[in-house]
């Protein structure tokens, strides 16, 4: 009997990336749900209970990493990866320090977002390559 697939939630203020990150995950993966902003995204996580959830960082309002602290705080363990324009170090380790388990750049969604959220649906970390 096969495995469940990974139940995903995605999230992106931009809706080009949004359906973007939806058509890569969509194979391999079950995306159970989208948002556009933070407190959509609270909403529908608390609502669907993913087993990962792809967050973006910059977003109006109320960020990624807002987000995914007030998941945390609110007692939330769905597995968090981050999909960004940014690669420097500096938005890897606050990524990680918010309970980022993994992080993708927007220019390597295509070949690493469906790694990210299967690793991260095992407990392993991932990080797409920064060069």
């Amino acid at each position: 009997m096969p495995a469940e697939p990974v139940r995903v939630v995605v999230v992106d203020d931009n809706q080009a990336m949004l359906a973007r990150a939806t058509a890569v995950l969509t194979p391999t993966c079950a995306v159970v749900g989208t948002a556009s902003d933070g407190p959509s995204a609270l909403k529908i996580v608390m609502a669907l209970q993913p087993d990962v959830i792809v967050l973006d960082i910059s977003m109006p309002g109320m960020n990624g990493f807002e987000v995914a602290a007030s998941l945390r705080e609110a007692g939330w363990r769905a597995a968090i990866v981050f999909l960004s324009v940014h690669s420097e170090k500096e938005f890897v380790d606050a990524a990680h320090s918010v309970g980022g388990v993994g992080y993708v750049v927007k220019h390597c969604l295509g070949s690493d977002l469906p790694k990210a959220v299967h690793a991260a649906s095992a407990g392993k970390r991932f990080v797409s390559p920064t060069s």
